[in-house]
């Protein structure tokens, strides 16, 4: 999708959040022996990808959830989707965070939900929550908070102090945490923390997110799940699977996820270790100011000193995603999952879009 909507033009695509790299070797294999096998039926989730996932999670975020709280999902968006009209009423309303991925928006704009936005605010090179705004566009009726960690566009990793703070806010609502980017963790120093971890409590009010999708670059064969430990939460989460207005994740999503989770670790590790200088080699290149990238392979990029950004950087030859896209006109998202040849070729042409200095 991402090269064929330039396609015939001189353009390098680093929109929409997928990598150029080859999912791990261990993926591909997997899915050529389902292949081979020839029956591609419909499929229960496998109770082995059940236990995988709870050692992942216990082993990778020291998370430990019981098999019985995983809800299969076809995707993480499809899980915002649900999560806006299932576990609210029509009169109720949401909290979301500003930058954020636009589906958010949509799933209660679509649901349709009143909400507000809550301004995250740039503090030592991190977009974080900012504790007063997040108290005055609470109302009566505000019965969801929505998390975005790993931070998309930001890319904070939010510490566990702070995600403590934002739980004890948000007391008396659901939080629902968009938690896929959590294996792309890039500062060494910095660990992500699943907000449902920190307390019993949270953990019974929180529906979290997941997929090996990004991590391991397979979203076309998307396999996704929530952890809900609240069994009223599962059920309503469950629902649209159940009933068939949404589909299962096809065999090849729980093929490809059981064999990333096993299988994948040295793989991530060597992909991490070339996004960080990726990471590096942007923030260094571009006269731009930009937050620090402390997980995800996607910069954020602060064009507002140049008019009409994201159509002029176009015309030199690079598609970002635009700022509008994330509640933040005048910001680019440059995603950096791309061979550091063509990264490098893309921010000279970047520069070459900049007006002259002064």
């Amino acid at each position: 999708m991402r090269w064929e909507r330039y396609a015939g033009r001189d353009v390098i695509p680093l929109w929409v959040a997928d990598t150029d790299f080859r999912s791990p070797a261990a993926v591909r294999a997997a899915l050529a022996r389902r292949v081979e096998h020839g029956v591609l039926g419909y499929t229960a989730p496998p109770e082995e990808l059940l236990g995988a996932i709870v050692d992942y999670l216990a082993q990778r975020h020291a998370w430990r959830v019981q098999p019985s709280w995983i809800v299969f999902l076809p995707g993480v968006v499809p899980g915002l989707h649900v999560s806006a009209r299932r576990l609210s009423q029509a009169d109720e309303h949401a909290l979301i965070p500003t930058p954020v991925y636009h589906h958010f928006k949509r799933a209660v704009e679509l649901a349709p939900r009143a909400y507000t936005d809550v301004p995250l605010v740039l503090e030592a090179g991190r977009w974080v929550w900012n504790a007063d705004a997040l108290r005055a566009a609470r109302t009566p009726k505000t019965r969801l908070l929505y998390l975005c960690n790993p931070q998309n566009p930001g890319g904070t990793v939010f510490t566990r102090e702070e995600l403590l703070e934002l739980a004890e806010l948000a007391r008396g609502c659901v939080i629902v945490s968009d938690e896929i980017h959590c294996d792309l963790v890039l500062d060494e120093a910095a660990r992500h923390v699943p907000i449902a971890s920190l307390s019993p409590d949270i953990s019974r009010r929180t529906v979290t997110l997941m997929s090996a999708n990004k991590a391991f670059n397979f979203p076309a064969a998307g396999c996704a799940w929530a952890v809900v430990e609240d069994a009223k939460l599962r059920e309503a989460m469950s629902a649209d699977v159940r009933a068939h207005v949404l589909p299962s994740p096809s065999v090849f999503g729980y093929e490809a996820t059981l064999a990333a989770l096993r299988e994948g670790g040295d793989w991530l590790a060597a992909q991490l270790d070339y996004l960080r200088g990726n990471r590096d080699l942007v923030q260094s290149a571009l006269p731009l100011p930009m937050a620090h990238v402390q997980a995800t392979y996607l910069a954020w990029i602060d064009a507002r000193s140049v008019s009409g950004a994201h159509d002029r950087f176009l015309q030199h030859g690079v598609a970002l995603s635009p700022g509008e896209q994330f509640g933040s006109p005048g910001f680019v998202r440059l995603n950096f999952g791309t061979q550091r040849a063509r990264l490098r070729e893309a921010l000279q042409r970047m520069r070459r879009a900049l007006p002259p200095a002064g």
